[in-house]
């Protein structure tokens, strides 16, 4: 290998779009810098800030009182009864996440732009612009929660400017400007139409030298040394104390003539480097190709660089959206209050492909965000399962807004509160982090348990052979052909259940015997006249194949339920309808979806079709955040965060009893080093790999037998914890 890969991206030009800003964050706040030198434009964003629409007083559906009438007339061969399962209203969409404002920073004496060069430094998540005479740079603190902004031009304006696109009519918008023994304070506060809540920008300008003037509703600033901005967002429905706050920022400032920004920094950079630098992947890559700036790499989509630089960015990205939330459908960065699908946390698919790699790629920070929001979700959880299902227990919602976990975005052709899947999909990264440290989090326990009484109270329904069925059944997005859009045993359903059932049994051994009981009595999947798993187990129920999603694979991944080891046939049922997978509306989380899966069953040439359709396809803005359509049509994080895991598990993966090698490897991809991967059974992995060999070697914590497998067969290894164990391959 060569000096290896570079862990940070650049432009030589301030972005033009907001979508092309460079991005920072601490998984609460999140800063978009442009990079202009001479009109400075910083978007602030914070993940409360959901803009009120009446969902926030939504409820979902009181319908358990019809279920069972429902249940009879699906299972009677009436194929669309599910239609008309419903209380009447309209769709109603999440709260939708939007934009803070923007901190503007003209120029007052703007000079001749030399030498432009705007970047990102991943392993500290500082963003910069600089030229000969001018430096700014941006970063958002781990560990004081608070945007940090430090520029070297001497004559600055500065205001906080909320005028972004889409920006609704009727929002109240006060400014506040005053003098400080720092210099100056900023205030933005913006209360929603017709509504009780609103939020506040503060931002303390601490001036070295020079003179500082109020301009309200900004300030001006002359023949400064230097100008530090610290700025926090706050969401409320009470008055804010905007002093209090600035009290606050003040406190972080040193005493005496000290290094504000270097202090700030390097608090920050400690837990940010630590967690990013966890994991790395260097593909052996040109160092020329290494050294171009992002938007030529991403015009050579065949390029190992390329896949090095999303694969460090993806981490990034991940690692500084996630805090209070995992990452939203944007990520934790928009710089339009029109964000497409309300910028929602949407649990049938998108949080899942992006919080993937958390477990094994060493980023328990994302886990732990997962965990964080889902747990306070969980009372509304159960009030899903009670109001539509009239059972204990839990159901995730479809969409949320991080603020209510309550099941309401429905409507005829997606029928998402017939969906009891999802509490198993969010729950499996949780579980997959337990396997890898080897302990059992409690409020993991508690969540399965409740995911398990559902089932206990949802599951009575029989076949005629005596099997459970699961109806109503909902496969996201997609309908049969011959049916309407909720019907009977879809195969994310039934796999979602049996894994549910067991996991929550492995949990709590003094309820075991139950539950693995009730996930025995579940239909096993069936395979069509095609010779492919069948999306819908049951009977006459037709498969729609061109479709984004490919939720009847869900037992293939994320789950172990289909192996090619384990369960052969049914792994080549379910390699048969990948191949008969249509993409449908081209949407990158459909072709990575596509990946993950196509990697389970050890198809390499699948899996570098489906990159080769998003690396090609001109997913990537030149922040190296991606977009959901081809073209960098409508911005979104899925691409970006779902890329590392793709790149993971064609090398590596594993379950609590299993090691898989260069299951799927490209042919783009021949030689390479994967470091600092986590296992399911407890080991720390590096792997290097060429043409001709490979070389794994494994630091367990526990003392375990796992079967290893690779092209070549299967063997057993035996673990010592504490003892390296060392794996040469002369053929995978």
């Amino acid at each position: 290998m060569n000096d290896g890969p570079v862990h940070g991206t650049w432009e030589p030009a301030p972005a033009a779009r907001w979508e092309d800003g460079f991005l920072s964050g601490n998984g609460r706040h999140g800063a978009l810098l442009f990079g202009d030198p001479h009109d400075e434009r910083v978007v602030v964003t914070h993940h409360t800030l959901v803009r009120p629409n009446g969902a926030e007083h939504a409820r979902p559906p009181h319908l358990a009182a019809e279920l069972p009438a429902l249940q009879d007339r699906l299972l009677a061969g009436e194929r669309d009864a599910a239609d008309r399962f419903t209380d009447g209203r309209p769709l109603q969409w999440v709260q939708p996440f939007h934009p803070a404002f923007e901190i503007r920073l003209r120029a007052t004496a703007p000079a001749e732009d030399t030498g432009h060069r705007r970047s990102v430094d991943f392993a500290t998540g500082v963003v910069q612009a600089e030229s000969e005479d001018r430096l700014s740079r941006v970063f958002v603190s781990r560990a004081d929660d608070v945007i940090v902004h430090q520029v070297t031009t001497p004559d600055l304006a500065v205001s906080l400017d909320h005028r972004l696109p889409g920006v609704p009519h009727g929002l109240a918008v006060g400014h506040g400007a005053v003098l400080t023994s720092e210099g100056a304070l900023l205030t933005l506060r913006a209360r929603y139409p017709g509504s009780d809540r609103a939020y506040t920008g503060v931002t303390l300008v601490a001036v070295t030298g020079g003179r500082t003037t109020l301009t309200p509703p900004g300030l001006r600033i002359t023949g400064a040394d230097s100008v530090l901005l610290l700025t926090r967002v706050l969401r409320h429905t009470d008055e804010p104390d905007a002093l209090a706050e600035a009290s606050a920022l003040g406190e972080l400032l040193p005493d005496g003539h000290g290094d504000p920004y270097g202090r700030l920094l390097a608090r920050h950079t400690e837990p940010h480097r630590t967690a990013y630098r966890r994991v790395t992947l260097d593909l052996g890559a040109d160092p020329a190709e290494r050294a171009l700036p992002g938007s030529e790499l991403l015009r050579r989509p065949d390029s190992p660089a390329l896949l090095e630089r999303l694969f460090a960015a993806g981490r990034y990205h991940l690692l500084s959206s996630s805090g209070l939330n995992p990452p939203r459908l944007t990520g934790l960065w928009t710089g339009d209050w029109d964000t497409a699908w309300s910028g929602a946390f949407t649990n049938d698919a998108n949080i899942n492909f992006q919080t993937a790699s958390a477990a094994c790629a060493a980023l328990p920070e994302v886990t732990e965000a997962l965990a964080t929001l889902i747990h306070r979700q969980l009372p509304d959880w159960q009030d899903n399962a009670r109001e539509i299902f009239g059972a204990r227990g839990v159901v995730a919602p479809p969409h949320s807004d991080g603020e209510s976990g309550l099941t309401y975005h429905f409507n005829r052709e997606y029928p998402l509160h017939l969906w009891t899947a999802g509490a198993d999909w969010l729950l499996k990264p949780l579980v997959d982090h337990d396997e890898t440290r080897g302990e059992q989090d409690p409020r993991t326990a508690h969540a399965l348990a409740q995911v398990a009484e559902f089932y206990e109270d949802f599951l009575h329904r029989t076949d005629e052979n005596g099997h459970l069925v699961v109806v109503p059944s909902y496969s996201p997005e997609n309908r049969p052909a011959n049916a309407g859009w909720g019907a009977i045993n879809a195969a994310m359903d039934l796999s979602a259940a049996r894994h549910a059932l067991r996991t929550a049994a492995s949990y709590h051994p003094e309820r075991a015997q139950t539950w693995r009981a009730l996930a025995d009595r579940l239909p096993p999947h069936r395979t069509n006249a095609e010779g492919a798993l069948a999306e819908w187990a049951w009977p006459g129920l037709d498969d729609t194949y061109d479709h984004r999603h490919l939720s009847h694979l869900y037992g293939v991944w994320p789950l172990d339920e289909i192996t090619p080891y384990d369960t052969p046939d049914l792994a080549k049922a379910a390699h048969r309808a990948l191949e008969l997978r249509g993409a449908e509306n081209d949407s990158a989380h459909g072709h990575l979806h596509h990946a993950l899966v196509a990697a389970r069953l050890r198809d390499g040439e699948r899996v570098a079709h489906a990159l080769g359709q998003v690396l090609g396809g001109d997913f990537f803005h030149d922040s190296l955040m991606s977009a959901h359509y081809p073209n960098r049509h409508v911005y979104n994080a899925d691409a970006a965060h779902t890329l590392p895991a793709v790149l993971i598990e064609m090398l590596v993966q594993s379950t609590p009893d299993r090691l898989v090698l260069l299951a799927a490897v490209p042919a783009g991809c021949p030689q390479g080093e994967l470091r600092g991967i986590r296992t399911r059974f407890g080991a720390e992995l590096d792997l290097t790999w060429s043409p001709t060999e490979a070389t794994a070697v494994l630091r367990p914590t526990r003392t375990h037998r796992v079967e290893l497998r690779t092209s070549s067969g299967a063997e057993q290894l035996d673990l010592v914890a504490g003892e390296d164990h060392v794996l040469r391959l002369e053929a995978w």
